[in-house]
């Protein structure tokens, strides 16, 4: 086993006469926080829906845990160990809070519909549940229903049902988009919690600042292609990213 948890090697992705991905390589590391970053239409979620399964690529190759994956269905990876949230967030809002996760905890025993029913609200559901929310900061909330929850909260919501899946890759899809700045910073030290029980993390997000500041790495795309790759000083640095993206100063919109 290599200190890479997942390899994306030559990734491209045609739609039709669009190249919405062209050759894009880059690794994680475990434990590792890798931001991807790039303007709308830079192909970032296009390669998250190849990662977790949504798309099968053109060509190129994908590893995790040194297993090839690329093709592999979204319940074959969410099974493989890859949790992901989504930017717009949709819980089953008549579902109380700690339903939601339980839902997520009963992924194993969906593609067995006899036993799936068995499955929903099991002691050990109700306490591996408590646990997550507990870790996400939303143990407070378990019997509210999530159709009631204010932005900030269903971003952490959106967290623990991914967390429900025991992931030892977790994508986060912008999960910081609409926070205020108090928000933000509890947002971040949950994913610094998440990374250090041993998840690694790959996320997009809009804001530059919070991207530099929270990735060990950062990768920039522009146009399916890769344009950087480095530390978030090194990136900064980069005379191609600065003209492309920094022009308008720090919060200018990489991301």
């Amino acid at each position: 086993m290599t200190d890479k948890i997942l390899s994306v090697k030559d990734l491209s992705i045609n739609f039709g006469g669009l190249k919405a991905l062209d050759n894009v390589s880059f690794d994680i590391g475990r434990k590792e926080i890798l931001g991807l970053l790039g303007p709308n239409g830079a192909g970032k979620t296009t390669c998250f829906n190849m990662i977790s399964g949504v798309y099968k690529p053109t060509s190129g190759e994908i590893y995790l845990n040194e297993k090839r994956t690329d093709g592999m269905s979204p319940h074959q990876m969410a099974a493989l160990g890859v949790g992901r949230t989504f930017q717009v967030v949709k819980p089953f809002s008549g579902l109380t809070v700690e339903e939601n996760v339980i839902v997520s905890l009963g992924m194993p025993q969906y593609n067995k519909f006899i036993k799936s029913w068995k499955f929903w609200n099991t002691l050990a559901n109700k306490k591996a549940a408590e646990n997550i929310l507990k870790t996400v900061g939303l143990d407070g909330e378990a019997s509210v229903k999530a159709g009631l929850l204010p932005l900030g909260n269903l971003r952490k919501l959106e967290i623990a049902r991914a967390l429900a899946l025991d992931p030892t890759l977790l994508l986060l899809d912008e999960c910081f988009s609409g926070l205020r700045h108090e928000e933000i910073q509890i947002v971040e030290d949950l994913i610094r919690r998440i990374r250090e029980q041993g998840v690694s993390i790959l996320l997009i997000e809009h804001n530059m600042r919070v991207a530099m500041g929270i990735s060990d790495r950062v990768v920039v795309l522009d146009h399916g292609r890769k344009l950087a790759e480095g530390t978030p000083s090194e990136v900064s640095a980069d005379p191609a990213v600065i003209e492309a993206y920094l022009g308008k100063g720090e919060t200018a919109d990489v991301a």
